[in-house]
């Protein structure tokens, strides 16, 4: 009775190890083929940035201005930072371009 119950549980036991084992499998697999994917986007769009670059610098321009457009949409949405420009009079343009600051206001 008991050694039949524990070579039940024995071979249950084993089994469930062999599930997940199997599933350790399946997911590195699976992790490989992402790492395959990504590598080959990525070698992907270095032709296309170098085919780019070699046609001038706008897609290095485009790329600035689309990060700016996405720090000043995180920005945008805190309520703790506040922008203080640099004061200049040339409208934003000329040798202090750029000199603003971001303060972060969080309390302590």
């Amino acid at each position: 009775g008991k050694e039949f119950a524990t070579a039940i549980e024995r071979k249950q036991v084993a089994q469930q190890e062999a599930e997940r084992q199997k599933f350790v499998v399946a997911k590195a697999e699976q992790e490989r083929k992402a790492n395959v994917i990504r590598a080959e986007g990525e070698a992907e769009a270095a032709k296309m940035i170098s085919s780019a670059l070699k046609q001038g610098p706008a897609l290095v321009e485009l790329r600035r201005l689309e990060a700016a457009r996405d720090i000043t949409t995180t920005l945008a949405k805190s309520k703790n930072v506040v922008f203080i420009p640099s004061g200049s009079s040339h409208g934003g343009r000329g040798g202090d371009a750029g000199t603003g600051m971001l303060l972060n206001l969080k309390e302590a």
